[in-house]
């Protein structure tokens, strides 16, 4: 049975380590899959659409991934000893992380990623994106060589501050107008 593990936050140290490589048989092993299906768990508790293992204070190099829109090719996944096979273009995305509550900010991404890796058991898997998801899978690998999108992101604020922002953006591009008064 899957269970719900605490998700650490900026300042615990395992997340600025560099994750262990995890190694086929470890795999095999019923502890390591029940960290998989805690993980995915974990994330869809928050809510979030990654998790890797760092933060749920395991130094492995694992993440999940679940955009949880109706294309198949954007999850659920598990990715174990991800790499980087194909990066093109730049651009800043809003980001975020369960692991710095309560901020957002801008970071750089690739446009587009190939991702190789194994899966939960072992079998090789190629993750190839564009968007939202080339942008999860950076941010996941980010986490898994103890980095954190606070460490190369620009116009951080407070969740508050952002939605004060749209909040004035939507009234100055749609005002409402003052109903005519009856006589």
């Amino acid at each position: 049975m899957p269970y719900v593990r605490e998700i650490v936050v900026d300042g615990h140290p395992t997340l600025r380590k560099v994750a262990k490589k995890v190694h086929a048989q470890e795999l095999r092993d019923p502890l390591m899959q029940q960290l998989i299906d805690d993980m995915f768990e974990t994330m869809y508790d928050a809510p979030g659409i990654g998790l890797a293992a760092p933060q749920v204070n395991v130094s492995k190099r694992i993440f999940t991934i679940d955009l949880h829109d109706d294309d198949p090719t954007h999850g659920p996944f598990v990715v174990v000893n991800p790499k980087f096979e194909r990066t093109e273009g730049e651009e800043w995305r809003r980001d975020g992380c369960l692991s710095v509550p309560g901020y957002v900010g801008e970071s750089p991404r690739f446009t587009h990623v190939a991702v190789t890796g194994w899966d939960r058991f072992g079998e090789k898997i190629r993750l190839e994106g564009d968007g939202l998801f080339a942008h999860c899978l950076q941010h996941e690998i980010d986490h898994l060589n103890g980095v954190l999108y606070l460490d190369k992101a620009r116009n951080l604020r407070t969740l508050a501050e952002e939605e004060a922002e749209d909040a004035a953006r939507e009234e100055r591009e749609h005002p409402v107008e003052e109903a005519a008064s009856a006589s």
